[in-house]
């Protein structure tokens, strides 16, 4: 896949290297400079020093041959812009937007950010945690519907807790990713014992979050 990516922070350049590690192809766009500099040395890759808010700047990065296109500047204003002209203006198929602010979640879903994800410490846990970024395009093929990435760290009151995978009723449209336990990273499968102390992380659609939560931390009375 050709994957643009708008912003070169930390989020931006690891996001990079994983998607580069996977065999893509990534083109990058960072307002500075000196940034765009140290990462053109790091890695081998497309940098184009402008903002990704220009039109101008995304079609100099090849936005019109992009399946997808990941805003995740550290401004949820610039990553709404850019995620909509991706859109409306080049017909780009699949939108990532980095929420910084979780207020806007919502909003970014409702206007029509495929993949909003909440949260720089959870994108990043996304990335460097093995939680991979096909998965995600993956689902969003055959789910078309706006999708929620959760982080769930169970205790000893979980429903879930020492049940396993195969065993628990997850709602529809809905997919446990990873799981870090003791500092390492598993892959959940059906026979997989799910522990307190757990941090996981999940994909959902956003009607289904709260079913989810639910599922995994039991219903909140009250």
């Amino acid at each position: 896949m050709y994957i643009l990516i708008a912003g070169g922070g930390n989020v931006g350049f690891y996001l990079a290297k994983r998607l580069i590690s996977n065999k893509h192809t990534v083109a990058l766009i960072e307002k500075d400079k000196e940034v765009c500099d140290e990462i053109a040395k790091e890695q081998n890759i497309l940098v184009i020093n402008g903002d990704a808010c220009d039109p101008t700047f995304l079609e100099e990065a090849g936005i019109k041959r992009a399946d997808v296109l990941a805003a995740v500047t550290g401004e949820d204003e610039d990553n709404l812009i850019i995620c909509q002209l991706s859109k409306n203006i080049f017909d780009v198929s699949r939108t990532v937007a980095r929420v910084n602010n979780s207020k806007n979640t919502r909003i970014f879903s409702e206007l029509g950010i495929d993949v909003p994800v909440d949260g720089t410490s959870l994108i990043a846990t996304v990335i460097e945690e093995e939680a991979s970024f096909e998965d995600i395009v993956k689902l969003m093929t055959f789910k078309r519907g706006k999708l929620s990435i959760v982080r769930i760290d169970l205790t000893n009151e979980s429903p879930v807790v020492g049940k396993q995978v195969m065993d628990m009723q997850i709602p529809k449209d809905s997919v446990l990713v990873s799981i870090l336990r003791g500092g390492e990273v598993t892959i959940p499968k059906g026979d997989t014992v799910l522990k307190a102390g757990d941090d996981i992380i999940a994909l959902t659609t956003i009607e289904n979050e709260r079913k989810l939560l639910d599922t995994l931390l039991g219903v909140v009375k009250g």
